[in-house]
């Protein structure tokens, strides 16, 4: 009998689950690798040792892609309970994070001896899953229930109040991703445009505070390390920025921002094909290159075109993993494959419009390309979850198509 169902798809071997999908998380890998290389030169320089940076990364990446497989075997259903579990280990880690993590003047990490761990990326993760569990499961003929709504409602506000003093622009990200899957799952429309309202009005007190607030105020603050308040100074002067630039170019202060600085020479002038593959200048004078930047470093060694793929790669995880969410049979693993695709997705374009100068600085790495420890984990778990989702998914509309076909009588 012939099979007539088409699809990048395996139900056996070493590498189940959807091709496409494995295909261009691979090829993320492969282009990290190459790209932290290239961009570690300042480490290098400082280190003294000229493998160091790239073998730790690439180990870091290694195991990341363990984690991916033993992840993509497990089944989607298990994936319920692991929200929950994260969702509270999440919580405990934010609050510990708090009171002993202490970074670049952020309480984002944990000192692990000599690791860090980075409490907001599995809190991300976690209310991912959460939300989608309950977005699924309290569920009226309309959509998401009232109880659904408030519980995770409830969740996410708690989480994100611990992680927006220290890292606003991953409360943000993480606020509109859970938005856009409440949207796909249908929450009554009352409570989108409730939520939305009061989040616009919050947004423009802000702005209104930023140009009405003296900045020895919020320098006052920084200095006196006021809860919450402590970094308004930090947005502030992002925000302010953007609209202060002179009118001639040449009255720039290009010590003033070196990393917006550099990053925008990385892109003026890379042409079309770029500079060539480890040839970029900019990676000597940019901070953070081979992770807040790193695209920047892209860009001036492989050109627009390089670029352009890359962007490529992130917008075809999206549609492959919209596909995927259309042939699963249950709610869950469709809205689980989405809030992932769209985490992932999401972030990479903000750390893509910051490194060309269309956005303030967020201090967003590129998912599964910046250098890094528990982001570069964290990004392969994605990546194992959503490959667990299309292993299970069934492409729903071509089963009455195959059932003809094999009941039609021989002639």
């Amino acid at each position: 009998m012939v099979n007539w169902s088409k699809e990048n798809f395996k139900e056996k071997g070493l590498m189940q689950g959807d091709m496409v999908l494995w295909m261009i998380f691979l090829g993320l890998c492969m282009i990290s690798i190459i790209e932290v290389y290239s961009a570690s030169s300042n480490m290098t320089y400082s280190n003294g040792a000229y493998w160091e940076p790239v073998m730790k990364h690439g180990s870091i990446v290694a195991f990341g892609i363990c984690i991916a497989w033993v992840m993509h075997i497990l089944p989607c259903k298990l994936y319920k309970l692991i929200g929950l579990v994260l969702v509270l280990a999440s919580f405990a880690l934010l609050i510990i994070a708090y009171f002993v993590g202490q970074k670049n003047g952020a309480a984002r990490w944990i000192p692990l001896g000599p690791l860090t761990f980075q409490p907001s990326e599995v809190a991300k993760l976690g209310l991912i899953m959460f939300s989608a569990f309950v977005f699924s499961t309290f569920r009226t003929k309309d959509g998401v229930s009232t109880f659904g709504v408030r519980l995770a409602a409830v969740v996410i506000v708690m989480i994100l109040a611990l992680i927006a003093p220290e890292n606003l622009s991953t409360a943000g990200i993480i606020f509109i991703v859970l938005y856009l899957i409440g949207f796909y799952a249908q929450i009554p429309m009352r409570w989108l445009l409730s939520i939305g309202g009061v989040l616009a009005g919050g947004a423009i007190l802000a702005f209104i505070a930023v140009y009405s607030i003296p900045d020895s105020v919020f320098e006052k603050w920084h200095q006196d390390n006021v809860p919450v308040l402590h970094r308004a100074q930090t947005w502030a002067n992002r925000i302010k920025k953007g609209s202060n630039l002179p009118e001639d170019p040449h009255d720039f202060n290009i010590t003033e921002d070196i990393q917006v600085t550099h990053a925008k020479i990385a892109v003026g002038t890379c042409g079309i094909f770029g500079k060539g593959p480890g040839n970029s200048v900019e990676r000597d004078y940019l901070p953070h290159a081979d992770n807040d930047f790193i695209y920047a470093i892209i860009i001036e060694e492989g050109g627009i075109f390089a670029g352009g793929f890359v962007m490529i790669l992130y917008l075809m995880l999206l549609y492959r993993s919209m596909v995927i969410a259309r042939r699963c049979k249950a709610l869950f693993p469709a809205y689980l494959i989405m809030g992932l695709a769209l985490m992932m997705v999401i972030q990479a374009m903000v750390n893509m419009a910051v490194d060309v100068g269309a956005m303030p600085v967020t201090g967003q790495p590129l998912p599964l390309i910046s250098r890094g420890g528990t982001s570069t984990i964290v990004n392969c778990a994605y990546m194992g979850i959503m490959l667990s989702v299309s292993r299970s998914a069934r492409k729903i509309d071509e089963e009455p198509e195959v059932a003809k076909i094999e009941e039609k009588p021989k002639e």
